[in-house]
């Protein structure tokens, strides 16, 4: 008989079966799908992000999706011992802008295959192309895991690790939540994060400014009554449908959350193209540009000052006279330049499905799991890691840093919960 069964060959189950056979059990890894790791080796666009240097306070604050639960599997296994235990299987490991941590190879395979190795070498018996059907939980006996072809298969302790609904091409399709429905879990409500917003603005729908990259801006949410939700720094996109890029995925689960809160068909963002300028300070600069160039059109003076693609949709949008000389532009057009360079406003009225999504946000609560073991506190001898728990953290190897924390965590509580 396997003393832990783990259903799920992702990021989190993959770090489970080291622990659990780290921690002296006999371990059986299950995974309907073809290939293991699926996930791992898409991620961080194909280098695989695995974890953020950041410090614990900094960490926690990342993910927003109940983080502070994150504590006590941090305790357990944390970024800097998902470092240490790469790097201690020969992966070396680079850091990049925001604390992101990556092989220096650039390619995630190298991760999924070290972690592949690793498994083989702790003699985890693995089964692809093997369906769960159904889980039989026992009381005090052992739980019977059904196969899809009617296999069944003792044992003492198992963990969930199938995933959320998002990125359903590598095998997350939601098949954990039934089970842990079956055991007695709550499944809070389950939507897209770390996902693109969608905006039907006559300029998105015109592809006016589709493909347009936007570097270090600040995009922020607001409340239909004007009150701001959450502001976010980095890069964005405009695409055929809305924005994307890092910083309009971190914002869009305030996105979806506002639009159910407010029962709104938009929601109000805007992008300060010059984090920390007020409205006045570009306005102060602007004025200072046309002074000293008062025989030149508007347009050659302020060439450079931000996008041009940009500018000239603000020429249009605004109705500026981008050929006017600068003397004789007035302070009202360089006011309203200011002010929409400052607060381009945009209406969010949703976001892509959950299944474009690169994390899902909701899953089993998180209140009926011990977290310093991640064993079920319904049912003994059940366990969850990764995303079918309520955790989610921004882009960034957050995610990933989770989902290698909890695995260990579970994979390390139920091995030793086999022992007692």
């Amino acid at each position: 008989m396997y003393e832990v069964v783990i259903i799920g060959g992702g990021p989190s189950g993959l770090m489970a079966a080291v622990a659990a056979a780290e921690n002296g059990a006999k371990v059986l890894l299950l995974d309907k799908g073809t290939k293991l790791g699926r996930k791992l080796a898409i991620s961080g666009g194909g280098r695989c992000n695995v974890t953020n240097r950041m410090e614990r306070k900094q960490l926690i604050e990342h993910i927003p999706g109940n983080g502070r639960f994150m504590h006590s599997p941090f305790s357990v296994f944390d970024n800097e011992n998902i470092i240490t235990f790469f790097e201690d299987l020969g992966i070396q490991l680079k850091e990049e802008d925001r604390g992101r941590m990556f092989p220096v190879s650039d390619k995630a395979q190298t991760v999924v295959d070290t972690l592949l190795n690793r498994i083989r070498a702790l003699n985890v018996d693995i089964r692809t192309n093997t369906e769960v059907k159904d889980i039989h939980f026992g009381n005090e006996q052992p739980h019977v895991v059904l196969l899809k072809d009617e296999t069944t298969i003792s044992t003492k302790a198992i963990i969930i690790a199938t995933g959320g609904k998002s990125v359903p091409h590598t095998g997350s399709n939601g098949s954990g939540y039934p089970w842990a429905k079956k055991a007695g879990h709550t499944i809070t409500e389950l939507y897209p994060t770390e996902v693109p917003i969608t905006i039907d603005q006559p300029f998105i729908t015109n592809k006016d400014l589709q493909g347009l990259s936007l570097r270090e801006i600040e995009l922020t949410v607001t409340a239909p009554n004007g009150k701001k939700i959450k502001t976010h720094e980095g890069d964005m996109i405009f695409t055929h449908f809305g924005i994307s890029g890092p910083a309009a995925l971190r914002c869009s689960q305030y996105v979806v959350k506002a639009l159910k809160k407010f029962h709104a068909q938009w929601i109000p963002m805007h992008i300060q193209l010059f984090p920390g300028s007020t409205h006045e300070d570009l306005f102060q600069q602007l004025v200072k540009l046309v002074k000293a160039e008062p025989k030149k059109a508007l347009k050659t003076v302020l060439k450079g000052f931000a996008p041009e693609r940009l500018l000239t949709f603000l020429y249009k949008d605004l109705h500026i006279d981008e050929h006017e000389v600068c003397a004789n532009t007035s302070h009202e057009t360089l006011r309203k330049l200011a002010q929409t360079l400052t607060a381009f406003p945009l209406k969010a009225n949703g976001t892509l499905s959950i299944e474009k999504a690169f994390v899902t946000g909701g899953g089993v609560s998180v209140k009926e799991i011990e977290p310093k073991t991640m064993q079920s506190r319904k049912t003994k001898g059940l366990y969850f890691c990764g995303e079918v728990l309520d955790i989610h953290g921004y882009t960034g190897g957050y995610n990933i840093t989770c989902a290698f924390s909890t695995g260990y965590t579970a994979g390390a509580g139920a091995a030793l919960q086999t022992k007692d």
